[in-house]
């Protein structure tokens, strides 16, 4: 019989690189008597488990559901009615379209305890990686964060509001939909806005594409750039090559 307490822990495991976890997020690892954990995580992060814990893969890769949404959140359950501590780790930040509130609220209606461990966002992580600044004085004052596919595996909306707007514009989960949005923004006469693709970003397999709305579907061909990938649009993608080298300075002169 299982006398620890049921609880549920939705861990967000930051964008790739294994340095942009939490201490929170380590410690909460390091004391799962289960993980749940999706593709889009590090799985070198796995090494903090302990040696006794249940270690499950419920992700997604490419378009195959290894879990169904439904069946994770009854697994959740189960586990920690029979194992104690569920850990849920996922990639980025767990309420950034990651269904991390979903789960707390399914988790509880069993009585589990919940907890929440922010993470560093892909949205914001892997742009910053590559020295692209979402705001910037007199460049940009605010940025969206938009997903590329919604439940009815359609492009949002709000990217055709986002495109008549000034902001800086991030859509995750939207290669397959590089066209349609190529589109929308041609529509605002927006062809020359640029454009910056992140595949892998912040790991070590990490590629770029930098271009204009009329070029980049192009320039993703002659990359082979592929999810999972971020796409930034808006003119701080303009000031890369700046911060880029004074990077290059201070990593000299240190």
């Amino acid at each position: 019989m299982n006398l620890k307490t049921p609880k549920l822990t939705v861990v967000g495991a930051g964008p790739g690189d294994i340095d942009l976890i939490t201490l929170k997020a380590v410690k909460s690892i390091e004391s799962a008597d289960v993980i749940l954990y999706d593709a889009l995580i590090n799985e070198e992060l796995l090494k903090y488990a302990s040696s006794d814990a249940e270690l499950i893969f419920v992700g997604k890769r490419k378009g195959c559901y290894a879990f169904q949404q439904e069946q994770i959140n009854e697994l959740i359950v189960s586990k920690a009615k029979s194992s104690g501590h569920v850990v849920r780790l996922k990639g980025g930040d767990p309420f950034i379209f990651g269904r991390g509130a979903e789960e707390i609220d399914y988790a509880r209606q069993f009585g589990l305890e919940t907890f929440v461990v922010p993470g560093i966002s892909s949205a914001v992580a892997v742009p910053a990686y590559q020295g692209v600044p979402l705001t910037k004085r007199n460049v940009s004052e605010s940025f969206w964060v938009i997903t590329g596919t919604t439940k009815n595996h359609a492009l949002s909306s709000d990217v055709a509001l986002a495109a008549k707007s000034t902001a800086t514009i991030v859509i995750l989960m939207g290669m397959g939909k590089l066209s349609e949005i190529v589109r929308i923004f041609s529509k605002e006469n927006k062809q020359d806005m640029p454009v910056a693709i992140i595949q892998n970003g912040t790991r070590a397999d990490e590629k770029v594409g930098i271009g204009t709305m009329e070029t980049i579907c192009s320039i993703v061909a002659e990359k082979e750039l592929t999810n999972p990938a971020i796409i930034v649009i808006g003119d701080v993608v303009k000031e890369r090559a700046v911060l880029t080298s004074i990077h290059k300075e201070v990593n000299q002169e240190l």
